[in-house]
């Protein structure tokens, strides 16, 4: 079984690498583009194939070490 955990900045945390993206996507010529904002994805391979233990699990992973709950936020797939 797989998990994707996607990590992002909660709305209102500054993201500087996000606004740098912007900043050269304009320079390039995408003035279109509102706002732009970096995250992360992990992908984690599980042993498991148990979808609700598996969930739990990476669950508690986020909570405890993938992201920073105070600034992130996280969302998780399980394939």
């Amino acid at each position: 079984m797989q998990a994707v955990v996607n990590v992002f900045l909660k709305e209102g945390v500054l993201d500087p690498q996000g606004k740098a993206a912007h900043h050269a996507l304009d320079s390039l010529g995408f003035p279109g583009v509102e706002d732009v904002r970096i995250g992360k994805q992990i992908i984690l391979k599980l042993e498991t194939d148990d979808r609700a233990k598996a969930e739990a699990e990476v669950k508690e992973m986020c909570e405890t070490l993938l992201a920073n709950t105070v600034i992130e936020d996280y969302t998780v797939e399980i394939n």
